[in-house]
């Protein structure tokens, strides 16, 4: 989870580069099991973009997920919902 002070850099970052609504990518890196990949793709609607790349050895699985978000609060309340999920890594 993030603290409180590293949401309000998050929230002011944010709104400085986008105008809400935008598209936002999210990106996670994990161990890749079945569980753990559903549990970050439940995170979004399913008409989302969803890129997935294995590391060349095969041992992490990024995820990259495209979404139209309203605000800054609601990429930073993604982000929290998805530290919930154990051994995903935001980015």
């Amino acid at each position: 989870m993030l603290s409180e002070e590293a949401k309000t850099r998050l929230r002011d970052s944010l709104d400085k580069v986008h105008g809400w609504p935008s598209v936002y990518m999210f990106k996670f890196i994990f161990e890749p099991e079945a569980t753990r990949l559903e549990a970050v793709l439940a995170l979004f609607p399913a008409e989302s973009e969803v890129l997935r790349r294995y590391s060349a050895g095969g041992k992490y699985l990024s995820v990259t997920v495209k979404e139209v978000m309203m605000s800054a609060e609601d990429v930073i309340n993604r982000y929290d919902r998805a530290a919930a999920i154990p051994g995903v890594i935001t980015l």
